[in-house]
C-alpha cells in the first residue's frame, strides 16, 4: 500500500462487488485500494487513510468459519462505512445482534429513510436500492440508531459521534438510486476530503516519488509495445530522462506486422529504444506445452533471461520498470487471502533475486482506463493510447493448445483480418478488444468440393470499462459474415469460425 494525502481502504470480505465500489470512489476522485479483510489495525493506522469501507461477502458472521477483521478498527478513531456484510460486522463486532432472515432479501427493493443522518444528505424519503442478504440486524449496538428500513429488514444504522456507518443495501451497483451520492456523503460530509485525485495529480506525486526511488541510478524498462508498458516508460523518461533504457522483446508471438509498427511509435517518442529479436528462442521453449500457466510462467522466465542479459550490457542499472496495472494485481491475488488466482502474471510478485534488479511499478495502483487518461496528460497521441489490450505471454495464451510456428502463422493472419474488418467499420476504439483465439479443434468442411479437415478460429470481441468485468459484443451480423468468409477464404488451414458470445464473469476476457 502507498502513501496518500487522501485515502479509502476497502476491507475485502470476498464480496462479488469488492472491485466495483473502489471504482466508483475513483470517480468521485478519491484514490481507493483495497486490501485482505484481516488487515491489522496497527498496518492500517500506519496507512494513515481518510476512511475505511466494509466489502459485503459470502459469509454469516455468526458462523464459526466468518471473515472477522481486527475488532480494534472501531477505536482507531477513522470513519467507516460498512456495506451489506460489512453492516453485519459492524453490529455483530460491537456487541449487537445479527439473525438468520426469515424473508430474504436479493436483487431490487424499496427503503425508506428513517432518520436523515449526514449518509442520507439530499435524497429523497424513498429510495430504490440493490440487496443481496440472507442475515439481518436483530439488535443494535449501543450508542447506533436506525436510519433506513425496509419492511423487512433495518437497512442502515449509524453512531454518527463515532462516525461509523453500515448499509444493509449496495450503493456502488447501479441498480441502487443515489448510490454514488451515498458514497459520496460519506467521503465529503463524513470524511471531509477535498476529492482532488486526479491523473494530473497522479502525474505530479508519482514524478516525484519515481525520483526519490531511483536517484541518480538508471533503469531498463520492459517495453510490450502496449498502453501500459508505453505510458510506464514515459511517465518515469519524464522523472529520469536518458536514465532509462528500454528493451522490446520480439517474442515471436506478436500480431502481423506489429514488431515493425511498434518501433516505428517508439521512433516518434524520445525513449531510449533497443529491441531485441528472440521469436526462435520463446517459440522454442513453449515445445510440448499445453497448459497455460506453464505457458506464461515459461514465457516470463524467458523475459527475465532476456533483460538480465541486456542489464548486465549497461552500467549502473539497479531497477527494472513494468507496466503491471490493479487488475494484473487483484487476478493473481498478490497479498489477499480470500482470492483464488485466476492467472498468474510474471509482472507481479517480484523478481527472482537472480536478476538482481528492483522493481519499479508506475501504473500498479490503476486501472486501464486510468491509465489512458495519465497517457493523455503526458502528451502520448491516440495511435498509442487506443491500443487495445494484448496478454503479456503474446499469442502463446491465444493458442489453445500447443503452440508451434505453424501455428502461430495461422492465428497471426487470422487475427489481422479481425483487425482490419473491425477498424473498416469504425468499432476499434468503440470496443474493448477484438481478436482471434485459434482452438485445438478441427472440423470437417467443404471447399471447392472436397472435403476438408481442418483447424477453428473463434472470434472473441467485448465491450468494457476497465477489463475487470465485460460483455460480449453485439457486433452486427454482416460485419461478422465479412471476417469469418476473410478468414476462411484467405487463410488456408483454417475452415471454421464461431464467436464467443460469454461474459466475463463468468470467463475471462483471454481464453488462457
Amino acid at each position: 500500500m502507498e502513501s496518500q494525502k487522501e485515502k479509502i481502504l476497502v476491507l475485502d470480505f470476498g464480496s462479488q462487488y469488492t472491485q466495483l465500489i473502489v471504482r466508483k470512489l475513483r470517480e468521485l476522485k478519491v484514490y481507493s485500494e483495497i486490501v485482505p479483510y484481516n488487515t491489522s489495525s496497527e498496518r492500517i493506522k500506519a496507512e494513515n487513510p481518510s476512511g475505511l469501507i466494509l466489502s459485503g461477502g459470502p459469509k454469516s458472521v455468526y458462523d464459526k468459519s466468518s471473515f472477522l477483521p481486527d475488532k480494534n478498527i472501531f477505536e482507531l478513531g477513522i470513519p467507516i462505512l460498512g456495506i451489506c456484510y460489512g453492516l453485519q460486522l459492524i453490529t455483530h463486532q460491537l456487541n449487537g445482534k445479527v439473525i438468520p432472515a426469515v424473508k430474504k432479501e436479493y436483487g431490487q427493493s424499496k427503503t425508506r429513510i428513517d432518520n436523515k443522518s449526514t449518509l442520507f444528505k439530499d435524497l429523497p424519503a424513498h429510495l430504490k436500492v440493490w440487496m443481496s442478504h440472507g442475515d439481518k440486524v436483530k439488535a443494535l449496538p449501543q450508542g447506533f440508531i436506525v436510519t433506513a428500513s425496509t419492511d423487512s429488514s433495518i437497512s442502515a444504522i449509524a453512531n454518527s459521534e463515532r462516525k461509523i456507518y453500515g448499509i444493509q443495501f449496495h450503493p456502488e451497483v447501479s441498480h441502487t438510486q443515489s448510490g454514488k451520492i451515498i458514497l459520496k456523503n460519506f467521503i465529503v460530509k463524513i470524511c471531509g476530503l477535498k476529492r482532488n485525485w486526479t491523473t494530473k495529480s497522479f502525474v505530479a506525486t508519482k514524478v516525484k516519488e519515481i525520483q526519490s526511488t531511483i536517484g541518480n541510478s538508471k533503469a531498463i524498462c520492459a517495453l510490450s509495445g502496449g498502453v501500459d508498458s508505453t505510458v510506464a516508460a514515459t511517465l518515469v523518461s519524464k522523472a529520469i530522462g536518458q536514465r532509462q533504457y528500454c528493451i522490446f522483446v520480439d517474442t515471436g508471438l506478436l500480431r502481423k506486422g506489429e514488431y515493425e509498427e511498434v518501433l516505428n511509435i517508439y521512433k516518434k517518442l524520445d525513449l531510449n529504444v533497443k529491441a531485441v529479436r528472440l521469436g526462435n528462442t520463446f517459440v522454442s521453449k513453449l515445445t510440448n506445452i499445453t497448459d497455460p500457466e506453464q505457458k506464461r510462467k515459461i514465457i516470463g522466465a524467458e523475459f527475465v533471461k532476456a533483460f538480465q542479459k541486456e542489464s548486465r550490457k549497461l552500467k549502473g542499472v539497479k531497477y527494472l520498470v513494468q507496466g503491471t496495472l490493479y487488475p494484473d494485481v487483484i487476478e493473481s491475488s498478490v497479498g489477499n487471502p480470500l482470492s483464488v488466482v485466476i492467472k498468474s502474471h510474471h509482472n507481479v510478485g517480484g523478481l527472482p533475486k537472480s536478476l538482481k534488479l528492483q522493481l519499479v511499478e508506475p501504473l500498479r495502483e490503476l486501472f486501464k482506463d486510468e491509465v489512458r487518461k495519465v497517457g493523455h496528460s503526458l502528451g502520448l497521441t491516440d495511435e498509442i493510447i487506443h491500443r487495445q489490450p494484448f496478454p503479456g505471454p503474446g499469442l502463446a495464451v491465444r493458442i489453445i493448445g500447443l503452440v508451434t510456428k505453424k501455428r502461430v502463422r495461422l492465428l497471426q493472419k487470422a487475427d489481422k483480418i479481425v483487425q482490419e474488418e473491425i477498424r473498416k467499420a469504425n468499432l476499434y476504439d468503440a470496443v474493448w478488444q477484438s481478436f482471434a483465439v485459434l482452438l485445438p479443434i478441427r472440423s470437417v468442411g467443404v471447399m471447392g468440393d472436397s472435403r476438408t479437415y481442418e483447424e477453428t478460429i473463434a472470434l472473441r470481441i467485448i465491450e468494457s470499462n476497465d477489463g475487470m468485468t465485460a460483455t460480449w459484443a453485439k457486433i452486427p451480423h454482416a460485419i461478422l459474415q465479412k471476417i469469418s468468409s476473410r478468414i476462411t477464404g484467405e487463410v488456408k488451414g483454417i475452415n471454421r469460425v464461431v464467436y464467443d458470445i460469454t461474459d466475463k464473469p463468468p470467463s475471462t476476457i483471454e481464453w488462457e
